[in-house]
């Protein structure tokens, strides 16, 4: 599994609009230049969390984005599954319905199926929230628990 620029990006893009909270609509650019990304790629990025359900949009002078929800309320798994689709370290793992035709005896799915589990599980445990307050915990930590 490997995270796409996409991914990363949109993460930052949502940690700079709850980090903006209370501001009302942000523009782009300000988003933008304070995350050094450039605007032509952001701009890619925004219908995907848009028709997601994850930003709000206004158009016109005033306009911009913002959260949906509190920044409590989002996750990073989240955010990642809306840019990146499945986050399944293998292919057979990508839907539901696992067609691999070796499925019923493949001594190693269940390496990766818990892998899965715990990159989700981890990822789903980070809010933007936390990312916020620095209060993300260790990976070591959390596989404690």
């Amino acid at each position: 599994m490997l995270i796409s620029t996409r991914g990363r990006y949109a993460l930052r893009m949502m940690i700079d609009l709850a980090a903006h909270e209370g501001e009302g609509f942000i523009a782009l650019k300000d988003i933008a230049q304070r995350q050094q990304i450039s605007k032509k790629y952001l701009e890619q990025i925004i219908p995907v969390l848009n028709h997601s359900g994850l930003l709000q949009t206004v158009r016109g002078a005033g306009g911009g984005y913002r959260l949906v929800k509190k920044p409590e309320e989002y996750t990073v798994g989240e955010i990642l599954r809306v840019t990146e689709g499945n986050l399944a370290p293998v292919s057979c793992l990508e839907s539901g319905v696992n067609t691999c035709p070796k499925c019923e005896e493949c001594m190693t799915l269940s390496i990766w199926s818990g892998l899965q589990q715990v990159v989700d599980s981890f990822l789903d445990s980070i809010t933007l929230k936390s990312v916020l307050e620095g209060s993300v915990q260790s990976p070591e930590t959390f596989l404690r628990r």
